[in-house]
């Protein structure tokens, strides 16, 4: 097999013109701007500075994040704060339901910490976010992109019961540096996750990052592993190293290549495959959705 080049990162080199990210624009996103602004309106796309985060506003697409801003695992690569996390909100529901209706989002993302500290891993909280903005906000499709619950499957089971419209739980890297990347995580377990989550009949979501030191048939490794447990929608994005405490990228993944990921995973059969250095795992989420109806 070919590998087609990737770039290796020097501590001085600054990132590739492919990775700079347009300014946002558009009377869509003015609007949702406006509405964050004025109400003091908390997403993860705006905490976590999405490059994507004009164009998916502009379509109506927003990402929340639940059950605090404090997570119970310490992966290499994240910029959430870890320690011991506040109390559940039980609040917290209601209140991400009106900010959905308020800014009359017309798909709704949410993500959350791990929490691995309560005994329901958050899973209560996850369903009762999801039925009440159902409640408020009954045309608004849903994605989750959910915790592994630490192989709690009753857990797990609670918010398949809701049925979100896809539910997404990210693989993040290959299996040769998931002990490095996400430390408290399980390669396996992760897939094992993903695979209820098809034979429970939903449409399933994940997403790895590159540049973490993956070779090319890591990669397609990867992909296959979420091909054979039922995955049917695929993203894969380049890392950025949030801060020098984190694990550093180790190469610039190059358009060509991510083209070729796509192009390979689309011929093993995944119904949709966003590849790309600014992809996220909510990029085109909309898309997810109604291309696959």
């Amino acid at each position: 097999m070919i590998e087609l080049p990737v770039i290796p990162v020097t501590p001085t080199q600054r990132r590739p013109d492919w990775l700079r990210v347009k300014l946002p624009v558009g009377k869509e996103y003015r609007h949702v701007r406006s509405l964050v602004d004025e109400h003091k309106l908390h997403t993860i796309c705006e905490s976590g500075n999405c490059p994507n985060m004009g164009e998916c506003w502009g379509a109506g697409t927003a990402t929340f994040m639940i059950l605090g801003n404090i997570c119970t695992r310490s992966c290499s690569f994240c910029a959430v704060a870890t320690g011991r996390p506040l109390p559940a909100d039980l609040d917290e529901p209601n209140r991400v339901a009106d900010s959905v209706k308020l800014m009359q989002v017309k798909h709704c993302v949410i993500t959350s910490v791990d929490r691995d500290d309560l005994k329901d891993g958050g899973s209560t909280i996850w369903a009762e976010t999801i039925n009440a903005i159902r409640r408020e906000s009954p045309e608004t499709t849903l994605e989750t992109l959910i915790p592994d619950f630490k192989g709690q499957w009753d857990n797990l089971d609670r918010v398949l019961a809701v049925r979100p419209e896809v539910v997404s739980h990210n693989l993040e890297t290959v299996r040769r540096l998931t002990r490095e990347v996400r430390i408290q995580a399980k390669y396996d377990r992760s897939l094992e996750c993903l695979r209820r989550i098809s034979e429970a009949g939903l449409r399933t979501k994940s997403g790895i990052m590159l540049g973490l030191g993956e070779t090319e048939e890591d990669v397609i490794e990867a992909m296959q592993d979420l091909y054979d447990v039922g995955v049917h929608i695929l993203t894969l994005g380049q890392y950025l190293q949030p801060t020098k405490a984190h694990h550093p990228v180790i190469d610039w993944i190059t358009p060509a290549q991510f083209d070729k990921y796509k192009e390979i995973g689309l011929k093993m059969g995944f119904k949709y495959v966003e590849s790309g250095p600014l992809v996220r795992s909510s990029y085109h989420a909309e898309k997810h959705l109604f291309d696959m109806q």
